[in-house]
């Protein structure tokens, strides 16, 4: 990563990826639409889910979609910080280079050689 590259917003660790993410419930449909960046300067993943942000409903979609997203197991997917606003701190755990690759790929965040 060149230092004009602004950071992805995930990081590695050695279990895992953790990520941020913006959310938009009541989105129409389950998708991860990007990148977006926050008003802070820090990049999240832009998702949306179907389903209405009550109950932790929209929590537990986003969850299964970033699960979906890693290729790993919905139970390996916790929710870290950000439960009852839009953006959210999630940790993936599982190979932290795959995963990472994964959200790199769907998010159209490929690194250009």
């Amino acid at each position: 990563m060149s230092p004009s590259t602004p950071a992805p917003p995930w990081t590695l660790a050695a279990e895992g990826v953790s990520v941020t993410v913006r959310a938009t419930p009541r989105g129409g449909r389950d998708a991860i639409d990007g990148i977006v960046a926050l008003g802070d300067g820090r990049r999240a993943l832009k998702a949306r889910v179907s389903v209405a942000a009550e109950d932790g409903k929209a929590n537990a979609a986003l969850a299964r979609l970033l699960a979906k997203a890693a290729g790993i197991a919905p139970s390996r997917v916790e929710l870290l910080s950000g439960a009852t606003g839009r953006t959210k701190s999630f940790r993936l755990t599982g190979d932290p280079q795959d995963i990472a690759a994964r959200l790199a790929a769907l998010a159209g965040d490929t690194p250009q050689p």
